[in-house]
């Protein structure tokens, strides 16, 4: 997973990867739980060994008053999607982005092949990555990144009106695998977030939903359309 090239520190990317051959890599709660606690353990500069805390009957929710010692990135935004997953990371150092990435998704292999009974490679090759240099692109991020699990009830939600509005709307309440929850102000708090560290778009959730139902009442294909699913 290691890449020639180095991510640039203050910089923002989208990052996303899939299961190979687009199989489900989130097959119940407890994989998507076990993939936001690596989001947050594995942030340090620190080992993580998630399989510990466990080992002692600790929960998932107790995994997030673990302290780090330092973040490799900056987590703006997240979301779990049953085949994929994207993430808006700004690194703190030259190689933090990268160590992240190794860190999370080899420890969620490892993870998933011994729970699933199975070996070889899970994910799609490296993950891929996009710079997002501009505000519209960046902006623009709030709502794909948030918004894709509508594809879950409208395959097409990208590329036309969504049909049932209010279904969508209600689909994304009740979603709990993504970071849109606490940018709507539903979700008091979330240690996964630094949103401290990237741009403040909204001034409050007010207008990061109404910026969202523009969306959902508007869907178009977007600056870039790069997942294919």
């Amino acid at each position: 997973m290691l890449r020639k090239v180095s991510f640039v520190p203050d910089n923002y990317y989208h990052i996303y990867n899939r299961g190979v051959e687009k199989r489900n890599i989130f097959q119940e709660k407890s994989d998507y739980e076990r993939f936001l606690a690596l989001l947050y353990l594995g942030n340090d500069i620190q080992p993580v060994d998630i399989r510990e805390h466990f080992r002692e009957g600790g929960s998932f929710a107790e995994l997030f008053n673990k302290e780090r010692k330092e973040n490799l990135v900056d987590i703006g935004a997240y979301c779990l999607m049953p085949n994929h997953f994207h993430l808006l990371l700004k690194p703190k150092t030259e190689e933090g982005l990268t160590v992240f990435m190794k860190k999370i998704c080899t420890g969620y292999s490892m993870y998933f092949n011994l729970k699933n009974q199975r070996s070889g490679i899970l994910f799609q090759g490296e993950f891929r990555a996009n710079l997002a240099d501009k505000d519209q692109y960046l902006k623009y991020l709030s709502a794909y990144i948030h918004l894709n699990p509508v594809k879950l009830i409208e395959a097409g939600w990208k590329t036309r009106e969504i049909k049932n509005i209010n279904k969508a709307r209600k689909f994304l309440e009740n979603y709990q695998w993504s970071s849109y929850l606490y940018y709507t102000g539903a979700k008091p708090s979330d240690p996964i977030l630094n949103s401290k560290e990237f741009p403040e778009y909204f001034e409050n959730s007010k207008e990061f939903n109404d910026f969202i139902n523009d969306w959902i009442v508007f869907a178009k294909e977007g600056p870039s359309q790069e997942l294919q699913d």
